[in-house]
């Protein structure tokens, strides 16, 4: 790539795709809220890293996403880096530290009692289930976000890729969402091990900006639903608004059952 093109290709992606950047903003003010400034670009860059080179890995090998093809239609207007472009890959950080601030959100009650829970702000869940919770709703995200996604040439994103086979749920193969749990997975677990290597981090409720973190996830969901309807995809629909629901629910449930954390002032936690 020529670098004399670089600033005019970031500036195409930008005006392809506002809304992936107003993503991006809300993602990087509730992140910071709740994590910090460095845990939270290092998550990002982190979670950045490994979904570009899924990506560039899957259209060349067909691991983890299963076989599959970018469209380069666009590839002389936005920023295309080693045959992906860039907003797509870009996608990945906010979607993964959303789920992973909803996973905390969801499973709080529980840290509460465990021995993780600690003085002040919202108790950390163990590591080991943050990570398995996350990546799920990670995938659960993809499964409302991916097939919609593939209809892009009749909304605003456009044809950007195809599968050389059509998948069994509404066309998207299931190897893409077990690729989808491969890169959570992965992506969580380093920053997970960066992370333990830091000073321990300052505990801060669900409050203000920081509700963005998981917010953000019902953001995008209510974005993708309403591409979807608008399309009238409606057994599609259906289907995303179902598994939306069931995670609302879960919510509802971790935020007003028995043993709830509902508040917490701010105060040292535990890293």
């Amino acid at each position: 790539m020529d670098m004399r093109t670089l600033p005019r290709l970031l500036l195409g992606s930008l005006l392809l795709r506002p809304y992936v950047y107003a993503f991006l903003v809300l993602h990087l003010a509730g992140a910071s809220a709740l994590l910090g400034w460095s845990r939270t670009l290092a998550f990002t860059l982190i979670t950045w890293g490994v979904a570009f080179l899924a990506e560039a890995s899957s259209i060349r090998t067909g691991f983890p996403f299963g076989w599959y093809y970018y469209i380069p239609t666009t590839a002389d207007r936005e920023l295309w880096i080693a045959g992906v472009p860039f907003f797509d890959s870009l996608s990945f950080p906010f979607l993964l530290v959303s789920s992973y601030g909803l996973a905390w959100l969801l499973l709080s009650e529980k840290a509460a009692r465990g021995p993780e829970a600690g003085e002040g702000g919202w108790p950390r869940p163990a590591r080991l289930m943050h990570l398995a919770v996350a990546t799920f709703l990670f995938v659960l995200a993809d499964v409302v976000i991916d097939p919609v996604a593939l209809r892009g040439d009749r909304w605003f994103l456009g044809q950007i890729y195809g599968y050389p086979e059509p998948g069994v749920y509404f066309g998207v193969p299931l190897a893409n969402f077990l690729g989808w749990g491969v890169v959570g997975a992965v992506a969580t677990a380093l920053y997970h091990a960066w992370e333990g290597r830091q000073p321990p981090l300052r505990a801060v409720g669900f409050q203000g900006c920081a509700l963005l973190c998981p917010g953000l996830y019902f953001i995008v969901l209510a974005f993708n639903l309403t591409v979807t309807f608008v399309l009238g995809e409606w057994w599609l629909g259906v289907c995303g608004l179902m598994l939306s629901l069931l995670v609302v629910a879960w919510m509802v449930r971790a935020r007003t059952g028995p043993g709830a954390v509902l508040a917490r002032p701010q105060g040292e936690g535990v890293s």
